[in-house]
């Protein structure tokens, strides 16, 4: 699933291809999504693009009347192409714009969505979202005071939206991987030194992979079409009994509900 590093990089993509821009249109050829594509979305035409903007891993579409929400789902990626390209099996949505080109929705398990909203405020799919990791408001003060009498696992913890948003699977192992934090560890436990590490390792890990276009593992691509590198720079993701690059011990895997967590059980304590 993309996270976001991958929404942050598709929005630096698009972004100077929309804004300024007129949409035309949309050509919806499947508006069954997670959500029906809104009705609203249909009718839209001759309306002004005034920016482009990103809240946890939906992509904010700033019209004068309103926003385009845009969620990529399981599978989902957007790029830029020019108009004449035609369309392919899994490609649902067309944003055209007046400058020859269109901004096209592909997604084969047609898990992610196109919204409209007058407003952002109160809007369902945005509210109780905790603050942008990247954001002054994600320190270790907040991590240590949310934390407090949190029996939870950590790693699970982080990948909760309402204590900070976009901190999924991938981004939440590399990180405790970089703080020597070990998954298991209740969230309550964490000092306040250790919520420091943690905060500003989220921070790093965060900004290097955007740095590198975000993870591809399957299905993410980036606007122009090509993948994203960080999934080269990844020191515990997906190496289960892999030699740690640290260490040199083999690297271990476990569960927390569904999702493998990947860490070293020499290096995180």
């Amino acid at each position: 699933m993309p996270e976001l590093p991958e929404v942050e990089t598709s929005r630096r993509g698009i972004e100077p291809h929309l804004v300024g821009q007129t949409i035309l249109h949309l050509d919806i050829r499947n508006g069954r999504l997670r959500w029906p594509v809104s009705e609203a979305l249909y009718g839209l035409s001759d309306t002004p693009i005034l920016s482009v903007q990103r809240r946890a891993k939906y992509l904010l579409l700033e019209l004068p009347t309103g926003w385009i929400i845009i969620h990529l789902g399981m599978s989902g990626s957007i790029r830029i192409l020019p108009e004449a390209v035609p369309p392919g099996k899994h490609d649902h949505v067309d944003l055209v714009l007046s400058n020859g080109k269109v901004l096209r929705y592909t997604d084969p398990r047609r898990f992610g969505a196109w919204l409209w909203a007058r407003s952002l405020e109160n809007l369902p799919v945005l509210a109780h979202l905790g603050p942008e990791p990247l954001s002054d408001a994600f320190n270790s003060g907040y991590l240590h005071a949310r934390g407090a009498k949190k029996k939870i696992a950590v790693k699970p913890w982080l990948m909760d939206n309402k204590l900070v948003v976009g901190v999924g699977n991938i981004y939440a192992s590399e990180s405790l991987f970089a703080a020597r934090i070990h998954p298991d560890r209740a969230a309550q436990s964490l000092s306040i030194a250790e919520c420091d590490t943690l905060a500003c390792e989220i921070k790093a890990v965060l900004l290097r992979s955007i740095a590198q276009g975000g993870t591809t593992l399957k299905d993410f691509l980036q606007s122009d079409g090509k993948p994203g590198y960080f999934a080269q720079e990844l020191q515990v993701y997906g190496r289960e009994g892999e030699p740690c690059r640290v260490c040199g011990e083999p690297l271990s895997a476990t569960k927390h509900g569904q999702r493998r967590t990947f860490y070293c059980r020499h290096c995180q304590h």
